[in-house]
């Protein structure tokens, strides 16, 4: 973890987990769209949350997970986020965004295509275990 991601408490800040969500939520749904660039993406996020677990200290390795959560709704899906310390396996964090999948050109929402809906689905999870029931 870089040092300026840290607090004064020389912890990682709790404003951090949101861009390394937003790399997780890119690097997930960018293949299940079939293309590379951003700019390719008919997303828009509606909300994004996080729960902090346990802190972590400068030096320390985080690996990061992304799954879409169960059940997916007509024009939107949550994604569930985990932040787990590489060394200790302790979760650290816990991350949720709902994602509304988006016209930009007519500036509106639109159903979740149905080849990514059979992807978002084979790749769910429950949201209970994932600490978001």
């Amino acid at each position: 973890m870089p040092y300026h991601d840290l607090d004064v408490l020389n912890h990682l800040n709790h404003a951090a987990y949101f861009p390394m969500m937003e790399t997780l939520r890119c690097d997930y749904y960018l293949p299940v769209l079939g293309v590379r660039e951003p700019s390719s993406l008919d997303i828009i996020v509606a909300e994004a949350t996080c729960r902090y677990l346990a802190p972590v200290a400068y030096g320390a390795e985080l690996d990061g997970e992304v799954a879409p959560a169960r059940p997916l709704g007509r024009t939107s899906f949550s994604l569930l986020y985990r932040f787990t310390e590489t060394t200790t396996g302790t979760v650290t964090a816990r991350g949720r965004t709902v994602i509304v999948t988006y016209d930009y050109a007519r500036s509106s929402k639109k159903p979740i295509p149905d080849r990514v809906r059979q992807r978002l689905e084979a790749d769910a999870v429950e949201p209970a275990p994932e600490g978001w029931a």
